[in-house]
């Protein structure tokens, strides 16, 4: 039976954010990209996810954030089994999520400020209420000076870092990230990076995508490696 947003909340009794249970994801008329896939990202933990292109990277976020649905398999996110989740039952839990697109699905109507505070007036806030944190988070993304900036006046990194503080504005409970460093220079990814560390340290589970091995293996989170659309086992990066 399709989950409802009721069920979606996290307990003691449900420490996982996502399991998901022999996974396979394809398109029509081509193989499958996803094999068998099982994956537990218990609560709180931070998760890079690793391989060459064509592996499933991509896929996968999109199995995990419900923009698919796989051909096989289960997927429970919140401790809820989503896998064949009715259409108006998935907001309920995309707001639970912080998700980073490669595409950046910026409002080029809306200025920065008002494109990072999207999902807080989503939920009816006021503006005064989230102001501050609004611009706090736009100053540590380096964009404190371009905060009335419309998207088409912003550089390609620029557009990244304000996907990012979209994304994480709401301090959800799973952030999931497809190559969130891949616009920007060294210095400002290590920052990005200690932010998506910041947030799981106040309990977020994060999961990023990403080619760049040397950031992953800095960072020494767990490292999961797709080849061929299948999982390797985890391992620890080296910190």
């Amino acid at each position: 039976m399709p989950s409802s947003p009721a069920s979606a909340v996290e307990t003691t009794a449900t420490p996982e954010t996502v399991r998901l249970s022999g996974v396979g994801f394809g398109y029509a008329g081509a193989p499958d990209v996803l094999r068998d896939v099982n994956l537990i990202l218990p609560r709180g933990s931070f998760h890079f996810l690793t391989g060459p292109s064509g592996a499933g990277k991509s896929s996968l976020l999109r199995l995990l954030t419900l923009a698919e649905r796989p051909r096989k398999g289960t997927i429970r996110l919140f401790g809820a089994d989503v896998t064949q989740i009715e259409r108006r039952d998935i907001p309920a839990f995309r707001r639970r999520m912080g998700v980073v697109f490669q595409e950046f699905h910026l409002l080029d109507h809306l200025s920065a400020f008002e494109n990072a505070a999207l999902p807080l007036r989503l939920t009816h806030q006021r503006e005064a209420a989230y102001a501050a944190d609004v611009a706090e988070m736009l100053k540590w993304v380096g964009l404190g000076d371009r905060m009335d900036a419309l998207p088409p006046a912003l550089s390609g990194g620029e557009k990244q870092r304000l996907a990012i503080a979209r994304a994480v504005i709401t301090r959800p409970g799973l952030i999931v990230a497809d190559e969130p460093t891949g616009s920007v220079d060294g210095v400002m990814a290590e920052k990005l990076l200690r932010l998506f560390q910041s947030l799981n340290r106040l309990g977020a589970t994060v999961l990023i995508a990403s080619h760049d091995q040397a950031l992953a293996e800095r960072s020494g989170a767990r490292v999961l490696r797709l080849d061929r659309g299948r999982l390797a086992p985890t391992e620890r990066a080296a910190a």
